[in-house]
């Protein structure tokens, strides 16, 4: 097959890349084990968090028209992911191990996480947010407003993970050893 363009080595930047925090969450999840696993999860829906950015960085005239929308996109580093590997147990359906980027394990090469939650207020620098996913103090990288028409494809195929029933229940992961208990 040949290519219509083949980049060249100097349009492929190797990185090493750098991101600063523009702020970080306060949530009451303190532990990866009993966090919920997706934001749209039924046991996060009704927990409220704070997305405290930094104002120094970011000042409030940023976030004005942000009143209005009802969800957002809070891209993420997640800080306290493990090791990763090629393949993961998803915590629902059948366990059986999957290929990782078929998954949306924390544990990644780059460990950015992608939240889409629900905006109830804003204040100053504070987003106030439901159905968060991520541990307190979890650095956010940028919020993006959730466009239905640009975001949703209500058609599209999920693979192996359209056969799990949507009210399937998650199965907590473990406590790791580095991980202190309840």
């Amino acid at each position: 097959m040949t290519r219509a363009h083949e980049p060249s080595e100097a349009s492929r930047p190797a990185g090493p890349f750098s991101v600063e925090p523009i702020g970080w969450v306060r949530s009451p999840y303190e532990r990866r084990f009993g966090t919920p696993q997706q934001a749209a999860a039924v046991d996060a829906a009704a927990v409220e968090a704070v997305l405290e950015l930094d104002a120094t960085r970011i000042p409030s005239e940023a976030l004005t028209d942000l009143v209005g929308i009802d969800r957002i996109w809070v891209l993420s580093w997640l800080h306290r992911g493990g090791n990763w590997s090629t393949r993961v147990r998803p915590p629902r359906g059948t366990r059986e191990p999957r290929a990782l980027f078929a998954t949306r394990s924390p544990d990644r090469p780059n460990p950015i996480g992608l939240s889409a939650v629900a905006l109830v207020r804003v204040e100053g620098s504070n987003l106030f947010v439901r159905g968060i996913d991520l541990l307190d103090g979890t650095p956010i990288l940028d919020v993006k407003p959730y466009v239905p028409y640009a975001d949703a494809f209500p058609t599209a195929r999920a693979g192996w993970i359209d056969a799990i029933p949507r009210d399937a229940p998650q199965i907590a992961r473990r406590p790791s050893r580095r991980e202190p208990g309840p």
